[in-house]
């Protein structure tokens, strides 16, 4: 159970505005959004970043997704899993295998050099704080600049996520039919 009270739509006409810009982006008020809006300007702020993270970057939503998948089974947190896999993650390219086996995925076969290198650098920030030089210099070899700061803000924006959804004790969204 949350640790804070959800903020209900019929309770608050004065976060109208807010709730209608999170739904439009995110198709419903979710959670975490019920929960931050208690802070309206860091909820906003919040839902904006997320959405440059996810959807204004040049990497491809298949390494987005196995970046994302990833730092959350890391985490070990299912708030972030139940939301990435299978609605999220499986649509951009990375089948419900792939996501298993990104609990353990050097020995995995499902994974190409340029994605190895990203997970490797990945769980480097996840063990953090220092990325070792031979994990940076893979994953330089394989993206460009651009590339390297959106995998790194990435891989930071999601174990913040999962530390606050830990923190808060975000509930898992009710299941769809």
């Amino acid at each position: 159970m949350a640790r804070i009270a959800y903020i209900e739509e019929k309770d608050h006409p004065e976060l109208a505005a807010e709730i209608a810009k999170i739904k439009g982006g995110r198709g419903a008020l979710i959670n975490i959004y019920k929960l931050l809006l208690h802070s309206p300007a860091v909820c906003m702020n919040w839902f904006e970043h997320i959405g440059a993270i996810r959807w204004k970057t040049k990497l491809s939503p298949r390494l987005r997704e196995i970046a994302i998948v990833r730092i959350a089974q890391a985490a070990r947190y299912g708030y972030a899993l139940q939301q990435h896999i299978p609605g999220i993650a499986v649509p951009d390219g990375v089948s419900l295998e792939e996501c298993n086996a990104l609990k353990d995925w050097k020995p995995s076969p499902f994974f190409n050099e340029a994605e190895r290198a990203a997970l490797a650098y990945v769980d480097a920030i996840i063990a953090g704080p220092e990325v070792p030089d031979d994990v940076f210099n893979a994953v330089r070899k394989h993206y460009s600049e651009r590339e390297v700061v959106e995998l790194t803000v990435l891989a930071g924006t999601y174990i913040m996520h999962n530390r606050v959804f830990t923190a808060l004790r975000v509930d898992l969204e009710p299941k769809k039919n």
